[in-house]
């Protein structure tokens, strides 16, 4: 039972929705669910080790190498037992040149003079010299077993490792800017998204209000049809608009129920209802030079510069010498591990290695980072100006539909004055129901036009807010 009910408590987040959920909640509940950001941030992580990789060759690499050979190659074998320093002048041959002295003595019988002669005749002389050594050109199998430790470490490339290693920093640093594009790009969907719901409530109330004044407007000429003073055809063409009142405020609810499942995929639960006020979004506050400065495609586009200057520095290192330790220590036997201090060797050097020529490659390679790099810089003033163009373009639209909403808004409630009276007027027989009709629908479409201004202001200001990177602050 006890294990039932704690299956149910971890089960229940996975069937949790948001009830009146609020604007703060909904941007917390996206950075931590949503899977883009998510993506974003193993990129990090990727970049980030890349970066550790990159500061790695600085401190070279040790290596444990163990080898298990058998041969019967001469070379090999007599290689072996010098690594395993076993190599006897039996080895060499010596036997076998041992046998031809032999036979050289025998020949002088004892005596050392005629012993010296015999051996300076030449013909004796190829004999001997001539003479194949069997133990070293037909030398039995062996195994060999050696281990050594290995270690390589560069000591000067030219500064080249170290520019790899802040290319590398700059690249992880890159990639945060990445997750912080997308991180506003979400934030911007959600809180666009919040201010639609609002706006399309706001819609739908003014339809409800209309729909209420079409549906009165409606029992007034079935009365006035019921006592003779107004014609079916009145009557008909009331439910005609009250039917189009329907079709709009039918369709806003659908738009606003697509508006929840995209909020739900955004912050990867289920939201059935929110919480916020119907207003416009107030403009982000700061200074334009601040507002290029905070632009995250201006940062990168700094950053690159950056990489482009490292990249003028590693290509100009190829001119340098490259200069590098190495460090050896092991030992051989034909038994594994055996006799290990007694068979130990070791070797250290340096080498130097300096290119002086190779066609003008690295010349020609040298040119191209620097045009590259001065092609960065002007990459970063023509962003700046293009970010700035378009920010003041955002501004000057944001503003002009300000004074179209106020204007709007006013538009609004003259159209639904003026419908009250030509409603009035109608009800004294002072005019026909057309109209009255044509004032209904003059201010349904202010309406609609108010909703549209609205929206269209919103995003301009949901757009700016993403170019000045507001996700930030």
């Amino acid at each position: 039972m006890k294990k039932t009910l704690l299956a149910m408590a971890l089960a229940l987040p996975l069937f949790a929705v948001q009830e009146h959920l609020t604007l703060d909640r909904a941007l917390k509940l996206v950075k931590q669910n949503n899977l883009e950001i998510k993506v974003a941030e193993d990129e990090i992580e990727m970049k980030t080790l890349d970066a550790k990789v990159a500061k790695g060759y600085n401190f070279g690499q040790l290596n444990l190498v163990v080898n298990a050979l058998r041969s019967n190659d001469a070379g090999n074998v007599f290689g072996f037992k010098l690594q395993s320093r076993e190599a006897t002048f039996r080895d060499f041959g010596f036997s076998d040149f041992l046998g031809g002295v032999g036979q050289a003595l025998q020949v002088a019988g004892g005596d050392f003079s005629q012993f010296t002669t015999v051996m300076s005749d030449p013909a004796m002389q190829n004999q001997l010299l001539n003479t194949a050594p069997s133990d070293l050109n037909y030398p039995g199998a062996r195994n060999h077993f050696q281990e050594k430790l290995q270690y390589q470490v560069p000591l000067y490339v030219g500064g080249k490792l170290n520019k790899y290693r802040k290319i590398a920093e700059n690249m992880a640093r890159m990639s945060r800017l990445d997750k912080q594009k997308v991180l506003n790009e979400k934030i911007f969907q959600t809180r666009k998204t919040f201010y639609d719901i609002a706006l399309v409530n706001s819609y739908i109330k003014n339809l409800q209000i209309i729909l209420k004044n079409v549906e009165e407007l409606e029992e007034t000429v079935a009365s006035m049809v019921h006592e003779g003073y107004a014609l079916d055809i009145d009557l008909l063409q009331v439910q005609s608009k009250k039917a189009d009142v329907l079709r709009m405020l039918n369709q806003a609810k659908l738009n606003r129920d697509l508006a929840y499942q995209f909020l739900s995929f955004l912050i990867d639960d289920e939201v059935r209802s929110v919480s916020i006020a119907d207003k416009d979004v107030p403009m982000p506050v700061m200074g334009k030079e601040e507002m290029i400065q905070r632009n995250i495609d201006i940062q990168k586009a700094h950053l690159g510069l950056e990489v482009t200057d490292l990249a003028v520095g590693v290509e100009r290192a190829n001119f340098y010498p490259q200069v590098g330790a190495f460090a050896e220590y092991g030992s051989a036997d034909n038994n594994f591990m055996n006799d290990f201090t007694d068979k130990d060797a070791y070797t250290v050097g340096v080498q130097l290695k300096w290119n002086l020529f190779n066609g003008y490659i690295d010349q020609a390679n040298y040119e191209k980072a620097r045009i590259q790099n001065l092609k960065a810089h002007h990459q970063v003033e023509l962003a700046k100006k293009g970010i700035a163009l378009k920010i003041d373009k955002i501004i000057t639209e944001i503003k002009s539909r300000e004074y179209d909403i106020k204007s709007l808004q006013e538009k609004v409630k003259l159209a639904r004055r003026v419908y009250e009276n030509y409603y009035n007027r109608y009800k004294e027989g002072l005019i026909s129901i057309n109209d009255v009709l044509i004032k209904n629908s003059e201010e349904i479409q202010a309406v609609l036009k108010l909703a549209e201004t609205r929206n269209a202001r919103n995003n301009k200001v949901f757009e700016l807010e993403n170019i000045i990177n507001k996700g930030m602050l």
